[in-house]
């Protein structure tokens, strides 16, 4: 992938289509430049004192890991966790490359959970590839993971470090899934993610996103990414329940560039029902209140991935709560996969599907954080308003 910073702006869809559409899909496996040095290092968590970086904490310590958190104010990092428990925290700012080398110190892994990622990820992927050790993050925005598939594969792969972006609800679930549903020696048709929410109470960095995130969205029509049509085409989506049949608009996520890195399909969207576009958009919506010990809020999701193949419709559908809190479980799932020595691989960007069998990580999810299933369907899934040119 021969893409520099300088060949691209978050703007421009040029360079990035050589970057994700013409770069080999393959991934190195067998003889890997990636050995896990753990070593009993611990996982940091950058942006550990944030709504998802703290269920990141959780899921780590559950598992059996050792966290070390990291954030940019020492005073939230004390709020929000036990020193006793957790050890110290560390500050790092992302303008200050001497403070996060210093904060990944003994880390075997870092999983950045510091939104904006506009502003976190760059920095926090080059401190990782200083300290040789892979690097993953949480990230919904389109941009920010069409820039780091974009410009940074080539230095991770000469430092033989895996970075993983979009690890999570947004980008990684959207991934596993339709990469449960297909072969290697698939040619894919069309690949149609719909997100239902019966609500979304965003937290103050999804509101902060919100009014970062302006870059034109893409999709991908005819094998290649271009930007999506605006204003966004509609339709009607049959959900499973508790969510049915809703209106949903297109909007595509970071999922997009996820999938489009290594499957090869000449049609990818994601569109995602209205009612949770509205709660964004209403400055009166509170943010998520937990209703458990977990600290899970109600929201209730389905996502839908429907994969055609010669005209053979393949569903996989996951459902469960709060796409924060289950952001953890996946994001840990593959951290601890990588330390574990599952995936041997080169270094270099990849989405969780290229590197992972898809279906034995949904499965190791498990029941408590959401559950799974398959069909194959007679009939499409998507009433669009309109007809257009590509989509399921």
């Amino acid at each position: 992938m021969a893409c520099s910073s300088n060949d691209i702006t978050l703007s421009g869809l040029t360079a990035l289509q050589i970057c994700v559409n013409d770069t080999d899909r393959s991934v190195a496996k067998g003889n890997s430049l990636f050995k896990s040095n753990s070593h009993g290092g611990g996982v940091a968590v950058y942006g550990a004192s944030g709504h998802t970086g703290r269920f990141v904490v959780d899921e780590i310590e559950r598992r059996g890991l050792r966290a070390i958190r990291i954030g940019r104010d020492l005073q939230k990092l004390a709020a929000t966790g036990d020193a006793e428990r957790h050890g110290p925290a560390r500050v790092a700012r992302v303008d200050d490359e001497a403070s996060l080398d210093a904060a990944l110190a003994g880390a075997a892994l870092v999983i950045n959970c510091a939104g904006t990622f506009f502003d976190t990820a760059i920095p926090v992927i080059d401190a990782a590839l200083r300290a040789r050790i892979p690097y993953l993050d949480v990230a919904p925005e389109q941009a920010v993971v069409r820039s780091v598939f974009a410009t940074r594969h080539d230095a991770a792969s000469a430092a033989g470090v895996p970075v993983l972006p979009a690890a999570a609800f947004y980008g990684g679930l959207a991934d596993l899934l339709a990469s449960a549903l297909v072969s290697d020696a698939d040619r894919i048709d069309s690949i149609t993610v719909a997100v239902g929410l019966d609500t979304w109470h965003p937290t103050l960095g999804t509101r902060l996103t919100g009014q970062r995130n302006t870059e034109p969205r893409v999709v991908q029509h005819q094998g290649r990414l271009e930007e999506a049509a605006t204003p966004p085409p509609a339709g009607l989506w049959d959900f499973p329940e508790p969510i049915g049949r809703r209106e949903v608009v297109l909007m595509p996520l970071s999922e997009v560039i996820t999938l489009a890195s290594h499957l090869d399909a000449d049609a990818i969207e994601s569109w995602m029902n209205v009612e949770p576009l509205r709660d964004l958009r209403d400055v009166a919506t509170p943010p998520p209140e937990p209703t458990d010990d977990a600290r899970r809020s109600s929201q209730r999701f389905v996502m839908d991935v429907v994969v055609n193949i010669g005209g053979e419709r393949r569903r996989a559908s996951a459902s469960g709560r709060d796409i924060y809190h289950v952001s953890a479980p996946i994001v840990v799932e593959a951290a601890q996969r990588l330390l574990g020595g599952d995936a041997e691989l080169a270094g270099g960007v990849y989405a969780l599907g290229a590197i992972f069998d898809a279906r034995s990580f949904l499965s190791a999810l498990g029941a408590s954080a959401m559950d799974i299933s398959y069909a194959t369907l007679s009939h499409p899934l998507l009433e669009k308003d309109q007809d257009q040119a590509h989509g399921e």
